[in-house]
């Protein structure tokens, strides 16, 4: 039987409270989509068929995560209803992300569990789903959402420190290539044009420099287009060209070892906030090692996992992923004997997130002298371009 092809629609509905909304659905005609939104209590008022795809929902910004863990941990800790609870944590996050939360609200109101009520918002990740779902079962909601906060907060940290490594050599870069750029188009002509009226020849590589500068003053339009072509590829092509710029970046051991420590602080926290929640061990490896972008590394979890499945020891599954540390493998093996592999998780979490601030410490005192001695490789072949013609005209004088 086949079935009709969906079209996505940006639509403006109204709801029971007279409050109007927009959103995008995907639905095969305007009278499906409006008898979808009738059964979330919606009065479809009006919908502008897309001719292009509309974006997929995306999930809560990581800061207003963690704001909204942490409020329900401290509400739901002291008794007040999950349904006033929400309401409350919808006043911490963002304007952007308030609209979320009380839909999320009323979805509970009406009947709907908190797990079921998270996945069906599209605000939250399959791990989060996955925690909220066993701590219901254990009627540990609470604890749930202050492990979540806790997990989130570290991820903005790591975040930060990123954002703080990258920075540096990336104003740098930025600022060598707009001086570089204004020197070859603006100066490098003016100068081309002296040596002209003085009769003076360049060398072979001032030439070079000198042609390739008048070329690109003369065709200032078609240069300004090719750049704006590239900047729009680069935004385009972001995902794809952070992907290559990753792979590359993995080739360097500092930065390899610095983004294996971070995938590792995540996927502990991960492990540590499901496994603390309830839920199996076979079951919380399946979700996490989703975190992981290390091929060899989720693998190798993947493996643990069925492993575990298929009735295998955890020592020995341990033991042969050389993926991780000698020292965590040995941590973990002992934690699973000592029935204590919550806490385990949550103190490799830890362990690993200070090892990042060391790692991210001293890549930045590495990239700091990279990024200047990338800038003068950069300028100073120009520089030498048309230094070294005024230079042969001053000593002939």
């Amino acid at each position: 039987m086949s079935t009709l092809p969906s079209h996505h629609y940006l639509f403006q509905a109204m709801t029971a409270a007279g409050a109007k909304t927009l959103g995008f659905r995907a639905a095969p005609d305007e009278a499906q989509l409006a008898d979808e939104l009738r059964r979330e209590q919606l009065m479809l008022l009006k919908s502008w068929r897309l001719p292009f795809r509309a974006p997929a929902q995306s999930w809560l910004p990581l800061k207003d995560e963690a704001a909204l863990n942490d409020q329900l941990a401290i509400l739901l800790s002291r008794g007040v209803p999950l349904v006033d609870s929400l309401e409350v944590a919808s006043s911490v996050v963002s304007a952007a992300s308030r609209g979320r939360i009380m839909r999320l609200r009323e979805a509970v109101a009406a009947g709907l569990s908190f797990s079921d009520a998270c996945a069906k918002s599209g605000a939250f990740d399959d791990v989060t789903i996955a925690v909220y779902r066993s701590a219901e079962r254990t009627g540990d909601v609470s604890g749930a959402a202050k492990r979540l906060s806790i997990s989130a907060k570290r991820r903005l940290g790591i975040r930060g420190k990123a954002i703080t490594v990258m920075i540096y050599p990336l104003v740098v870069l930025s600022i060598s290539v707009i001086v570089f750029s204004g020197l070859l188009i603006f100066l490098v002509p003016r100068i081309a044009d002296q040596m002209r009226q003085m009769k003076t020849t360049p060398n072979a590589y001032s030439q070079a420099v000198f042609a390739t500068g008048e070329w690109l003053n003369a065709h200032l339009g078609l240069t300004f287009g090719v750049v704006a072509l590239l900047a729009l590829g680069a935004v385009v092509l972001r995902e794809r060209a952070f992907a290559g710029f990753m792979g590359l970046l993995q080739r360097v051991p500092a930065v390899a070892r610095l983004i294996l420590t971070v995938e590792l602080t995540r996927f502990f926290s991960v492990m540590a906030a499901m496994v603390k929640s309830g839920v199996p061990l076979a079951d919380a490896l399946s979700t996490s090692a989703s975190v992981l972008s290390s091929r060899r590394l989720r693998d190798q979890m993947g493996a643990v996992q069925r492993g575990l499945v298929e009735g295998g020891l955890w020592k020995t599954l341990v033991e042969r992923t050389d993926a991780l540390p000698l020292a965590t493998r040995r941590l973990l093996i002992a934690a699973e004997r000592a029935g204590d592999l919550d806490s385990a998780f949550d103190s490799l979490s830890q362990d690993m997130a200070d090892e990042v601030e060391v790692r991210s410490s001293r890549l930045l005192a590495l990239l700091e002298p990279g990024a200047i001695l990338l800038m003068f490789m950069l300028i100073g072949p120009l520089i030498l371009a048309i230094a070294i013609p005024l230079m042969t005209i001053r000593s002939g004088q």
